[in-house]
């Protein structure tokens, strides 16, 4: 039976009475306030209320400039591997059309959306690479306008590391506007010269979470993501501290935010938490990772893969890293199914992925791997059947239909199909 030297305490993105009637009131407010109420939410939330929230040139050129080679050169091979994997995933989805039997032809197109709108998080930490994964993959799948979001710093626009990395994923404007405010004005189609999105993508904080399950169903989301979380899966060949950093970096991510190991035997846990207390006393961010992993850290021990396979998919991690003997690597790569992104071997990391390997970081949390995956080119295509036929296969599927509308007592539908069967002849 399984056993905890830590126990779970998961976050919850449960909102609370309080955020959903604040989100309600806000986006009641804004369309019916239109860009004034923008405008007030901005200065009062950001401090921020300039003439247009929409990047300049000029704009783009400071914030290219502010920047050294070094990091613009990384930033393009990030986003080139983000654009490349996206561009492997889009061609490998075809599109199809098929002879249903004489004179019935089905199939179905892939669609790009047209108007897509981004938001990038920045607020404990500029994240340049949401850009990559959320303006530049809707840019592969072939959406025509992407509206890049960002919230301002308090002293300017957005900050110039996460504007450029906006601009060169291929943003076709951005705005500088954070929050509720931020996707209120997307949604709605507040700002002058820009149309409304027909879809909002992006991570952000509690807020911008609940923003987004109001906005659902006025247009497209691409998930309700919460607080970030890892779970690594070591065995006795692991390398404890190493283990050890990967749950801490990505629990600085907030104090919210949960580290989880599934340990094949009681040592290889007690190891991996001695080597957790010995980074935090010179770990960069222990003020945050520290709080994240005293509060929401889980050790549980498995007796072998099998129960650490059932363990991970039953908890259903955004992140999994498996750091186990290479040989059972294929094992787990076979039999897991609940997982946002997986991460095999020691030389993988979920930064990797954060950041500059290809695949992307948008991803379900809190058990959402159960039924999704994370953000893909996919996700940006609407898959749309349509149908042709000819007399002879109005004639081989016009009585079926008649039947079953009657069945139904739907006679208006049937009559559609009756009368396709009197063009063709054959009914009198």
């Amino acid at each position: 039976m399984t056993h905890f030297l830590k126990e779970p305490n998961p976050p919850t993105m449960q909102a609370t009475d309080e955020l959903r009637d604040r989100v309600s009131s806000m986006l009641r407010d804004i369309e019916l306030g239109g860009i004034d109420a923008v405008r007030r939410w901005s200065h009062e939330l950001d401090g921020w209320s300039p003439e247009s929230f929409i990047a300049t040139d000029a704009d783009y050129a400071a914030a290219e400039a502010a920047l050294d080679d070094e990091l613009k050169g990384h930033i393009a091979f990030a986003l080139e591997q983000v654009r490349g994997f996206a561009r492997a995933q889009r061609d490998s989805l075809s599109e199809i059309r098929v002879q249903m039997g004489p004179g019935v032809v089905l199939g179905h197109k892939h669609i790009p959306v047209q108007t897509v709108g981004a938001y990038v998080p920045g607020g404990r930490y500029p994240m340049l690479a949401s850009s990559f994964m959320t303006i530049g993959v809707a840019k592969v799948a072939g959406v025509d306008d992407v509206i890049g979001c960002a919230p301002p710093q308090r002293a300017g626009g957005v900050h110039p590391a996460m504007l450029y990395a906006m601009q060169q994923s291929g943003a076709d404007a951005v705005l500088s506007l954070g929050g509720v405010q931020g996707l209120a004005a997307l949604a709605f189609g507040l700002i002058d010269g820009l149309p409304a999105v027909d879809m909002l993508v992006g991570a952000g904080n509690a807020y911008v979470a609940e923003a987004k399950r109001q906005l659902f169903g006025r247009v497209g989301i691409d998930l309700l993501a919460g607080p970030t979380e890892v779970l690594v899966i070591a065995d006795d060949s692991a390398d404890p501290r190493l283990v050890a950093a990967d749950l801490l970096g990505q629990a600085e991510h907030g104090p919210n935010s949960a580290a989880g190991l599934i340990a094949i035997g009681e040592d290889v846990g007690r190891a991996v938490m001695d080597a957790v207390d010995s980074l935090l006393q010179t770990w960069p961010t222990a003020d945050v990772a520290g709080v994240a992993w005293q509060q929401h850290g889980w050790v549980a021990v498995a007796a072998d893969d099998d129960e650490a396979i059932r363990l991970a998919d039953e908890a259903a991690n955004e992140h999994l890293e498996v750091q186990v003997a290479e040989d059972k690597l294929p094992v787990y790569l076979d039999r897991l199914r609940n997982y946002g992104s997986l991460f095999l071997g020691e030389r993988a990391t979920v930064a990797y992925g954060d950041k500059a390997v290809g695949t992307n970081h948008v991803l379900p949390t809190l058990g959402g791997a159960r039924y999704t995956g994370g953000l893909w080119v996919g996700k940006f295509l609407k898959t749309c059947t349509y149908q042709e036929l000819t007399d002879e296969g109005t004639l081989r599927v016009a009585p079926a239909v008649e039947a079953i509308c009657a069945a139904e007592n739907l006679a208006g539908h049937g009559l559609t199909a009756t009368m396709r069967l009197e063009r063709v002849g054959a009914h009198s």
